[in-house]
């Protein structure tokens, strides 16, 4: 009998320059075996830019400012972007500081709990 592997929730974060927060967010769910993630930078000098093969693989984009999200928004405008929830994390924290990876697990944990649980509903209710 084949086993079903569940597909991993594919998960883009995003802030400026790709270096302290969408960076941070990334390492810190990147063990997580429910998820793939990836993190991304808008402005052109950044470390990882965001791409279009980027939005087109996501499920959601995490977002850290508002001005991220209509960056993107404007950036792909003949995608079919994936919902892009926006984090109001300010850029006043380094890479990994303790601070930012406890505000980015109090706020993506429920999120992504949510999300896998809402994934998990719409399947039993296919089958």
């Amino acid at each position: 009998m084949p086993t079903y592997v569940k597909p991993r929730l594919k998960i883009l974060f995003v802030c400026a320059m790709n270096k302290k927060r969408s960076a941070t967010a990334e390492q810190l769910y990147r063990n997580d075996a429910r998820l793939e993630v990836r993190s991304a930078g808008v402005r052109s000098e950044a470390k990882r830019r965001v791409s279009e093969s980027d939005m087109r693989w996501a499920d959601i984009v995490f977002a850290m400012e508002r001005s991220h999200k209509r960056w993107l928004a404007s950036q792909f405008p003949e995608l079919d972007l994936p919902p892009i929830e926006v984090l109001e994390i300010p850029d006043d924290y380094e890479f990994m500081d303790v601070e930012l990876q406890e505000m980015l697990r109090l706020t993506l944990d429920p999120e992504i709990n949510s999300l896998l649980s809402a994934r998990e509903d719409s399947r039993a209710q296919d089958n």
